[in-house]
């Protein structure tokens, strides 16, 4: 606890917004009631006044408010006064920081209108309540900013980010009319795909070819045409999250014609939202990269006569041609079933392969700890500067200056970054907090008897989930090759014995492949066999 002497040197910060007409205190009013507080406090003598005339919701651009925490680090001073908390930081993470910057250095931080003193432990915790009841009403902002998006679209209204091609969008009325223009190419598409029964990467290149580009200039792609088919705003219709609304706007495509290209999407195997609801079709998803041009491989599929191949992709070749990229596909029941078979034989007959990894990661766990901290370190100064990238924006919104659809796109991206810089944040902090634990033998072959199960009677959803928890990526080094690295299940301590239904339901006792793991040549050519002759990360 800091205790105040006889002889008080006090520093006052006052500032106000750029939009100045809106605040209910001026810099010239805090000022006379901030030397009236002064006056009013035995022994208090004014010694530095620290002016800002900036918005308070970052703390990077406001000189006034690093003078005086530079003030204070020099001692300079022993309060620092401002008329309202609001003036010194309206986020929550930035005044625990400085407040806690100031009770390192011995400094007291006061507020003229607020009864609380930091140099108390009751004081310190009324002001972080105060930074609570911001940081709520800034949610509450957001709250707000996503019911009129949703109100927008009950009543037919665009809900703002980019226009979908073929419309613009009526600055008064936010309808959407459309494009004088563009409106004949969407048409274009629907008559290309079911009149001539055109696919999506020839209508691509016919497009480009003609010399149109998407809205934002870019040049036309298989997805981009396929998204363009199954968008029902071309019949009036738009929809935001729960809410549907019909003949919402003027149709550019014919119901009747909409609805046949549905059923073409459908026939083909290019509906992407049905795609993407059913992804246990493709159990390796997201755990492949083309050997060629390292994007992703995708599940896809073709309609024979008599039956549908599955294979996977890449997915250059697969949005736009072979000309971006001509990777062979690979047959999806004959890797999944060599990736799983050989999951299962690696943990029943590779003990020591494991247990070496597990000794090689428990090295660089402990020798990879600064450099951990230290990106851990960069994760929370990112998160900080976006969070007041949100400030910024929601006070530019309070203040007037940003539009409502304009302020729902951005925050839209930086909650989305926000959201990943946190998973990073903790995924940092659990590696720091466990280090690898060595796994008995017995417990290994409990999960290969758990695997085998699993292959044999399990659902697709149960294989996915297993291959999602136990194998980090596989790598392509050959028409006929592949390279699983493993993910090796880790007791929660060394006093915890492993479980395998928790091991293989929960990516957090599991040691990373890609700092350590054991990589497994697996040949696709007839019967899979594993080769012992795997390596540490």
């Amino acid at each position: 606890m800091t205790t105040l002497g006889e002889d008080v040197r006090v520093g006052v910060y006052v500032r106000r917004s750029t939009d100045d007409e809106h605040q209910p205190y001026s810099i010239e009013a805090q000022d006379t009631r901030l030397a009236a507080y002064i006056d009013s406090q035995p022994g208090w003598r004014l010694v530095k006044r620290f002016p800002d005339d900036a918005s308070g919701a970052s703390i990077d651009k406001r000189p006034g408010l690093a003078k005086a925490m530079a003030a204070a680090r020099a001692g300079l001073i022993d309060v620092l006064l401002v008329y309202r908390v609001d003036r010194f930081s309206r986020n929550l993470r930035d005044m625990v920081t400085l407040l806690d910057e100031l009770d390192q250095v011995g400094v007291v931080f006061r507020s003229a209108t607020e009864p609380f003193d930091t140099s108390t432990p009751m004081g310190r915790m009324l002001v972080q309540m105060l930074g609570m009841f911001a940081q709520f009403e800034r949610d509450t902002i957001i709250d707000r900013v996503i019911a009129g998006m949703e109100r927008k679209a009950a009543k037919g209204k665009w809900k703002g980010g980019r226009r979908p091609f073929g419309y613009n969008v009526n600055k008064e009325t936010h309808k959407l009319i459309p494009h004088k223009d563009e409106r004949a190419i969407v048409r274009l598409i629907f008559e290309l795909y079911t009149r001539k029964r055109l696919g999506g990467k020839v209508i691509a290149r016919v497009l480009n070819e003609r010399g149109h580009r998407t809205t934002t200039g870019g040049r036309w792609s298989a997805y981009q045409v396929l998204r363009v088919l199954a968008n029902r705003v071309y019949i009036g219709e738009l929809s935001f999250r729960d809410i549907i609304t019909s003949d919402c706007h003027d149709a550019i495509v014919d119901l009747n014609v909409f609805e046949e290209a549905q059923q073409i999407l459908e026939a083909r195997g290019e509906n992407y939202s049905h795609r993407a609801a059913n992804g246990s079709d493709y159990q390796l998803t997201g755990k492949m990269r083309c050997p060629q041009c390292n994007k992703a491989m995708v599940g896809a599929n073709a309609h024979g006569k008599t039956k549908v191949y599955r294979y996977y992709i890449c997915h250059n070749r697969n949005r736009y041609d072979t000309t971006k990229c001509d990777a062979t596909r690979i047959n999806a029941d004959s890797i999944e079933t060599a990736v799983l078979n050989g999951l299962s034989s690696f943990y029943r007959d590779h003990y020591q392969l494991i247990a070496d990894a597990v000794t090689r990661h428990q090295a660089q766990h402990l020798a990879g700890e600064d450099n951990q901290r230290a990106e851990l370190a960069t994760v929370e100064a990112e998160l900080t500067k976006t969070n007041q990238a949100i400030d910024r924006y929601l006070n530019a919104f309070e203040n007037g200056t940003l539009e409502e659809d304009d302020l729902a796109a951005r925050l839209a991206t930086l909650k989305t970054k926000t959201k990943q810089l946190r998973a990073r944040r903790d995924e940092l902090a659990d590696q720091l907090a466990d280090a690898p634990q060595p796994v008995p033998k017995a417990a290994l072959v409990e999960v290969a008897d758990y695997i085998s199960e699993i292959i044999a009677s399990g659902t697709d959803n149960q294989r996915k989930a297993l291959i999602e928890t136990l194998i980090a990526e596989i790598k392509i080094t050959a028409a006929d090759r592949i390279v699983p690295i493993f993910r090796i299940p880790q007791p929660r301590s060394e006093e915890a014995p492993l479980n395998t239904t928790e091991a293989l339901t929960t990516s957090k006792p599991l040691v990373r492949a890609s700092k350590e793991g054991v990589r497994t040549m697996t040949n696709l050519v007839g019967r899979v066999g594993l080769e012992p002759t795997a390596k540490g990360l």
